[in-house]
């Protein structure tokens, strides 16, 4: 095949859904990578790399973070099942595209400012300080997957329907959401702290 040919097909995460999205956050648009790709597996390429992670698909990060503890440490394929079953959740509830809804969730529950630890002279003060674009966007990945897995631990609903649970719920901003909560309990602390 030619370079012509290439550009023509379009490439579709999971073979349906486009990265053609809109980041409404400017500060985030750098750090959410939406380049187009057939299959979220980096292989952890970017790992040595200064910034590299801002370089990874956010679907395959969104995908690294469901491995991360407990039963699912290191099975990429049961995660990226995982993250399959619940974009086909949200598509079949709301009709639209799910790498959508999962970037505007990413942008609800993604903290602006938190609480660092400063000593001095043997004494300990917290002080608020801005978070940057890079941990915003893992904290906000950090917490959909928390929410998901603690809505779905010593329970009957799977992990992938309340994966677009947690999902479809930080994207409306709805504040039943573990995300949405975890952003505001981490700016409120920051704020009085202030």
């Amino acid at each position: 095949m030619s370079d012509n040919e290439l550009s023509k097909i379009d490439i579709k995460i999971f073979g349906k859904w486009d990265s053609k999205v809109e980041i409404r956050d400017p500060s985030l648009k750098k750090y959410i990578s939406l380049s187009p790709i057939y299959l979220p597996h980096s292989g952890g390429r970017h790992e040595h790399r200064r910034f590299g992670r801002s370089r990874v698909s956010i679907v395959e990060r969104l995908i690294n973070q469901l491995m991360k503890p407990g039963r699912n440490q290191g099975k990429k394929f049961l995660a990226y099942n995982i993250v399959k079953a619940a974009f086909e959740i949200i598509y079949s509830r709301t009709g639209q595209n799910p790498i959508q809804v999962l970037v505007k969730a990413i942008e609800n529950s993604s903290p602006r400012e938190e609480v660092t630890r400063i000593m001095y002279g043997g004494i300990v003060y917290y002080v608020a300080v801005d978070i940057s674009p890079q941990r915003r966007v893992d904290l906000a990945i950090r917490y959909l997957v928390e929410g998901a897995r603690s809505s779905s631990f010593n329970n009957p609903k799977p992990i992938d329907e309340a994966l677009a649970d947690e999902i479809l719920a930080a994207s409306s901003n709805d504040p039943k959401s573990f995300a949405v909560k975890k952003r505001e309990e981490t700016e409120r602390i920051a704020l009085s702290s202030r």
